[in-house]
């Protein structure tokens, strides 16, 4: 089988603290300036995964240490330059196939220049997550007990890679479709461009709370480094699906909003036993806040490649192919991979809590009945 790496980066400041043990206790502002200069380098060995059928792969998860502020904001060129220089090691570690994480695979044009430079193929995973994604969001709507076909679904960042691609393969399972979008430019010409295709009502606006509020259903797959979902934004009993790193959706919903269901839409169980372990002190385990066996979906997409030692860029710019997201879901399932456990921000979500979310909003539907 191939190998792979798969290029990751700090989404926050405590995550630079589960990278480097030896940032604690420092100011942000020296964390960010060492950010900012630090050298990309190998961060953690992944081993143990093995399919039903007994085939294996193992990788490397190789660190570009910028914050998502600075990758947005840095020269386009140095950024680059930090996330060729991450699979550069990769490669001389032996992998054949470089996978492109978080804001790795935004920057610039969606990983076609740096698949272009890159000595090995390179993926954005962005097939698997969306595939991941809608089947996650689907599964919240069975577990509130939300009738999807006379359902309104919104797509928050429905112009982007992931977005517009979620916003075709939800279409035919509601009532209606809003998209939505900053740029309202882009948005009215992809709306309209996308309007025939579609099997149910659709319509677009750029108002992020005035859409939410109308919503059955909601994914966001944006490239923000802000919350662009409030609490009072969301409408009683509403699901709720991340696909966006770092999160979309205000922690204060966590505590304000006990009647509605979010989940992160990204995360796959991986078959067999994986294990990840630091580079730079072996034995230790390397800690990337998932529950152990779970990997995010652009993760589970560079490795499945590997096990079929399909060493090639699958998924690289703005424009996702659907039948690309149906034969890597498709790989994915026939090698083992499988929707996670549920987890909102960074935490599992219990089946009594799952109850008790659906409980309540029924309660509050009742009371303002």
């Amino acid at each position: 089988m191939a190998k792979f790496c798969f290029v990751i980066h700090p989404l926050s400041f405590e995550d630079v603290v589960r990278y480097e043990p030896g940032a604690k206790g420092k100011g942000r502002p020296i964390i960010a300036k060492i950010m900012e200069w630090m050298p990309s380098w190998a961060a953690a060995h992944v081993t143990g995964i093995r399919t039903p059928d007994g085939r294996e792969t193992e990788g490397w998860f190789v660190a570009a240490g910028l914050l998502p502020q600075q990758m947005l904001e840095l020269p386009r060129e140095r950024v680059y330059d930090r996330i060729l220089k991450a699979i550069e090691i990769g490669a001389e570690l032996g992998a054949q196939v470089a996978g492109l994480g978080a804001f790795t695979g935004v920057v610039g044009d969606g990983g076609v220049t740096i698949a272009q430079r890159a000595p090995i193929p390179v993926t954005t995973g962005n097939s698997l997550t969306i595939a991941a994604g809608v089947r996650s969001l689907f599964r919240g709507a069975d577990e509130m007990g939300v009738d999807a076909q006379r359902a309104t679904a919104v797509v928050v960042g429905a112009t982007g890679s992931i977005g517009a691609a979620c916003v075709e393969l939800i279409a035919p399972h509601v009532a209606h479709v809003i998209l939505v979008a900053r740029n309202e430019t882009r948005l009215r010409k992809f709306s309209e461009g996308l309007r025939e295709r579609l099997p149910c009502e659709s319509s677009f606006t750029t108002d992020i709370s005035e859409a939410v509020q109308r919503a059955d259903l909601v994914l966001t797959a944006t490239s923000s480094t802000q919350d662009v979902i409030e609490p009072e934004d969301l409408r009683t009993g509403a699901v709720v699906c991340e696909l966006s790193l770092p999160h979309d959706v205000s922690r204060r919903v966590a505590v304000e909003r006990p009647d509605v269901l979010v989940v992160e839409g990204g995360n796959l169980r991986v078959p067999g036993e994986m294990k990840w372990w630091r580079v730079r002190e072996p034995g230790v385990p390397f800690d990337m806040g998932l529950p152990v066996g779970t990997a995010l979906a652009c993760m589970s997409e560079t490795m499945v490649l590997a096990l079929e030692d399909r060493c090639e860029s699958f998924t690289l710019g703005r424009g996702i192919e659907l039948d690309r997201v149906r034969e890597i879901d498709a790989l994915a399932a026939k090698n083992g991979f499988e929707l996670a456990d549920m987890r909102a921000f960074d935490l599992p979500i219990s089946r009594e809590q799952i109850a008790r979310t659906r409980a309540a909003a029924e309660e509050r539907r009742a009371a303002s009945a």
